[in-house]
């Protein structure tokens, strides 16, 4: 899979989705690094000296590229709702985790979601504006596609 060929892109106006490296030019790889570019920033793989800067709202919520438990499924509930209201709150926000592909791509999925974007297009949209390369896990479409509050239960321990 390559790097992509810019830190982050704009997916909606203020949404912007991207990663912790990026290459600019081919052979070149780069570290792509957080000043105060954005009013949010989500980090869903959190890597030291990237940023952002004292006094950016900053959430981290680590999570694999795989499998999700419904702890780590709440997490992204959450951060999508937080994107979505930073949203309507006129802020720009930036999702980020190791390339900006599949991780920042599910919370920024379910974020256009939630704005009311059905799962197809939230996904073609997130694949367009970022990479043909994004949401390219399958169990991350399949999530969308089923819906995370609907795969959240299914994960969850029956007690």
């Amino acid at each position: 899979m390559p790097a992509p060929d810019r830190p982050w892109d704009e997916i909606v106006p203020g949404l912007w989705m991207g990663g912790h490296e990026f290459r600019p030019t081919p052979g070149r790889l780069e570290f792509a690094v957080v000043r105060d570019e954005f009013d949010l920033v989500q980090t869903l793989l959190r890597l030291p000296g990237h940023g952002p800067d004292e006094g950016v709202e900053h959430h981290v919520w680590p999570i694999p590229d795989g499998p999700l438990d419904g702890t780590q499924l709440a997490g992204v509930i959450r951060l999508a709702r937080a994107a979505d209201e930073a949203l309507d709150g006129g802020r720009k926000v930036l999702v980020r985790c190791y390339h900006g592909y599949n991780r920042s791509g599910l919370v920024v999925a379910h974020t256009l979601m939630r704005r009311g974007s059905g799962a197809e297009e939230a996904i073609r949209l997130v694949r367009a504006r970022r990479s043909p390369w994004a949401l390219h896990n399958e169990l991350f479409v399949a999530y969308l596609r089923t819906g995370l509050a609907t795969v959240r239960l299914l994960e969850e321990p029956a007690e």
